[in-house]
């Protein structure tokens, strides 16, 4: 009979060993299994974030090589967003345009060639096939010289194969007149001359 206990005692102890073994390797499992599953999703929502996102920051000098402050272009879902932050300029209001070569010298800007045009219209939206797609609203400057501005650009692109996109082989460039848009006259409105500017795209050199 004493021997018949001591293994019965034995062969219990030996059960409730195997039995908290298994319990503690199924706890330790089940967290690593967690962990892999919300990292891989994290992963997965930044690289989609990168692939519809991009921006062009573009340093706007006046003529005298003043830095005058910063425009932004993004472009996200297919449309583009300029946005200014400029200080230091004059109060009124002046044309602005895109410019279809990527060069923007002070103090006259004359290298930035005509107003972005691949789809061969007149200038302004105030004509009759217009506008271009270089042609902005004007910009309004307030009292204290701060711009800071959004303005969304239809029908156009940041990526070299988008759909006249600003990321031509010839460049492109941002310039702001002495004067206002009509919107209509041209062929850039009568905005006067070229006082500040800055390379969005710069021209590939052969």
């Amino acid at each position: 009979m004493k021997s018949f206990g001591k293994i019965l005692l034995s062969s219990s102890a030996m059960f409730l060993l195997a039995a908290c073994t298994n319990t503690a390797t199924e706890e330790t499992e089940t967290p690593q299994e967690d962990t892999a599953v919300v990292t891989s999703v994290e992963e997965t929502e930044d690289t989609t974030e990168m692939e519809i996102l991009e921006t062009v920051s573009v340093t706007m000098i006046d003529s005298n090589s003043n830095d005058l402050g910063i425009a932004v272009f993004s472009e996200e879902d297919g449309e583009v967003t300029l946005k200014l932050d400029l200080q230091g300029m004059s109060p009124g209001e002046y044309g602005m345009h895109i410019h279809e070569v990527g060069q923007a010298t002070p103090p006259t800007f004359e290298d930035a060639g005509s107003h972005f045009n691949p789809t061969n219209v007149e200038h302004g939206t105030e004509s009759e096939t217009g506008p271009h797609i270089g042609d902005l609203p004007n910009l309004v400057v307030p009292e204290n010289g701060i711009v800071q501005e959004s303005i969304v650009i239809p029908n156009t692109s940041l990526q070299e194969n988008g759909e006249n996109t600003l990321n031509t082989e010839q460049g492109t460039s941002l310039i702001i007149h002495t004067e206002a848009d009509d919107y209509e006259s041209q062929p850039s409105g009568d905005a006067g001359d070229r006082m500040v500017g800055g390379v969005i795209f710069p021209g590939n050199e052969e």
